[in-house]
C-alpha cells in the first residue's frame, strides 16, 4: 500500500512557495532573495515535528535544515530543494499570484523548482502522517543561491552527511544521474597604447584577442569529437568581449570573457591545460602576441552509476507508481548534486515536469508534482527503514 500523500495540501504548499519573491540577489541588485520564504518553511518543518534549524549563509541569504529522527541504525537520506527563483521583470504572466488551469500551476518557481521542493516537503509530510518509523534520517535541505553561486549546498555540505540524496530538479519523472560542469574563464590580450597614427609603435589588443576567437572556435570543433552519451560532447564559447579606449587610440588591453561546459571525466586541469596550449601556440606564431588567462569560477561534471541503490529504488518506485520505467538521464546544465556527490554521496535529480525555466511564462504539472512525491515518499520508506 502507497504511503497517502495529501494532495490538497500538497498544492496549497505550492502556491504559499510561489507567492513568496525569493529573487536572488546576486542576479537581480536589490531583489528580496530568500529571507522570507526560509522563515515560511522553518515555521512549516517546526509545525511538522522536524528538529529544524535556520541557518545564515551570508547576512540575509539563508538555509533552513529540518531532520526527521530515525530511532537509530538506518541510512540517512536528504531530500534538497533550492528557494531562490531568478528574475521577473520580463515576464508575461503575474509571477507571484499562482494561477492554475488544465492541471498546471503557473508562476515565477513554479517549475525550478517549487514544484520539486514541494514534492519532497510534501513526502516527508506523508511519513509524519503514517506514524511509521524509520530506522535513518530524512534531512530536508532548503538552500538558497543555487540559481546564482550555490552558496547554500556549499556551506550545508560542509558539515552534513548522509548516505544518499535526491534533489527535487525537474527531469520529467527521469531520474539525472549525470550533468555537465563549467568554467568561466577571463582572456586578457596585452598591446601598446599609442596615437592612432603611430602604426609602427602601437599594438592592437583586441586584433589579438581575435585570434584567441578563432582559436576557440578550433577548440570548439576538437572538443565535438567526444561525446558522452547522456550529456553530449563539451562545448566552449566567448561570452562577453570588451577593449579600448577611444577611436584615435590603439587599445592596449582587451578582455574576453568564456565559459567551457565540461563532460564527465573531464577536470579544471584539462581546461588548464586547453588554455595554456592555445595562449602559447599563438605566441610561439606571433612575437607580438600577449596574453595571459585565470578561471574565475569552476564547477566539475558529474556522473553516478545506475547501479546505486538510491537509482534503483527510485527505478522501482517510478515504474510501479508511473506504470512505465523511467530512463536514467544527463543534464547539459549544472546542478547542486555535483557538491553533494563530491563529498562522496550518491546524488540524483528527480523531479516534476513543467516549462518555462527562467522564461516569460513559467509552469509546473500538478499531477506529476503529487506522483513525484509519492514516489519520494515510497523511497524514504524503503531506504531509511
Amino acid at each position: 500500500m502507497n504511503i497517502d500523500i495529501d494532495n490538497e495540501k500538497l498544492v496549497e504548499l505550492l502556491k504559499d512557495l510561489v507567492k513568496i519573491d525569493s529573487v536572488n540577489p546576486s542576479l537581480v541588485p536589490g531583489a528580496a532573495g530568500e529571507a522570507e520564504i526560509a522563515e515560511y518553511l522553518k515555521e512549516w518543518l517546526i509545525a511538522l515535528g522536524l528538529k529544524t534549524e535556520l541557518i545564515e549563509v551570508e547576512p540575509g541569504r539563508p538555509n533552513v535544515v529540518g531532520v526527521l529522527k530515525g530511532t537509530g541504525g538506518g541510512k540517512a537520506l536528504m531530500l534538497n530543494g533550492h528557494i531562490d527563483t531568478v528574475g521577473v521583470d520580463y515576464m508575461t504572466i503575474d509571477p507571484f499570484d499562482p494561477k492554475i488551469a488544465d492541471g498546471k500551476l503557473y508562476g515565477r518557481g513554479s517549475f525550478d523548482m517549487k514544484g520539486g521542493l514541494s514534492a519532497s516537503l510534501g513526502a516527508v509530510k506523508a511519513m509524519v502522517d503514517s506514524g511509521m518509523e524509520l530506522s535513518g534520517d530524512v534531512v530536508v535541505a532548503c538552500v538558497c543561491d543555487e540559481e546564482f553561486a550555490s552558496i547554500g549546498t556549499e556551506h550545508l555540505m560542509k558539515e552534513q552527511r548522509v548516505d544518499a540524496a535526491i534533489i527535487g530538479e525537474f527531469t520529467n519523472a527521469n531520474i539525472q544521474v549525470a550533468h555537465k560542469g563549467f568554467a568561466w574563464i577571463d582572456v586578457v590580450t596585452h598591446g601598446f597604447a599609442a596615437h592612432g597614427s603611430k602604426y609602427k609603435s602601437g599594438i592592437d589588443a583586441i586584433a589579438k584577442m581575435g585570434h584567441v576567437l578563432i582559436g576557440l572556435e578550433a577548440l570548439q570543433n576538437i572538443l565535438l569529437e567526444d561525446e558522452h552519451p547522456l550529456v553530449g560532447p563539451g562545448s566552449v564559447h566567448a561570452s562577453i568581449i570588451s577593449g579600448g579606449r577611444e577611436l584615435s587610440t590603439y587599445p592596449d588591453r582587451c578582455k574576453l570573457e568564456i565559459e567551457r561546459r565540461l563532460i564527465p571525466g573531464e577536470t579544471r586541469e584539462d581546461v588548464e591545460i586547453e588554455m595554456q596550449h592555445l595562449l602559447q601556440s599563438l605566441s610561439e606564431d606571433d612575437p607580438k602576441f600577449k596574453a595571459d588567462y585565470k578561471i574565475t569560477f569552476y564547477r566539475g561534471p558529474m556522473e553516478i552509476s545506475p547501479e546505486e541503490e538510491i537509482c534503483k529504488l527510485l527505478e522501482e518506485e517510478i515504474t510501479r507508481i508511473m506504470g512505465a520505467k523511467p530512463r536514467f538521464i544527463g543534464g547539459s546544465g549544472w546542478m547542486d548534486t555535483q557538491i553533494i556527490y563530491d563529498k562522496g554521496i550518491p546524488a540524483v535529480a528527480y523531479g516534476p515536469n513543467g516549462e518555462g525555466a527562467h522564461a516569460a511564462v513559467e509552469w509546473v504539472d500538478l499531477d506529476s508534482v503529487y506522483k513525484v512525491s509519492q514516489v519520494q515518499a515510497e523511497v524514504i520508506k524503503r531506504f531509511c527503514a
